[in-house]
């Protein structure tokens, strides 16, 4: 093995070290974004949801008034 000075040795330890908790921090960054994007999914699905059963909501109430005009 080369003898190179000390400096170099805590460079090369520095960097390493900078790669690991880059990576880390990438990592949890990530997964703080999946949750956010699976709560924000749920939310619009829930909203999708909503929209739908008013929407048969209101075909049922033409439905009933529809049978009320044909019986009258």
């Amino acid at each position: 093995m080369l003898v190179l000075p000390w400096w170099i040795y805590v460079c090369i330890i520095g960097i390493l070290i900078s790669g690991y908790m880059a990576f880390k921090t990438h990592q949890q960054d990530k997964e703080i974004d999946d949750e956010f994007i699976e709560k924000e999914g749920q939310v619009y699905i829930e909203r999708i949801e909503q929209e739908r059963q008013k929407k048969q909501a209101l075909v049922n109430q033409q439905q009933d008034i529809q049978e009320e005009q044909s019986v009258s």
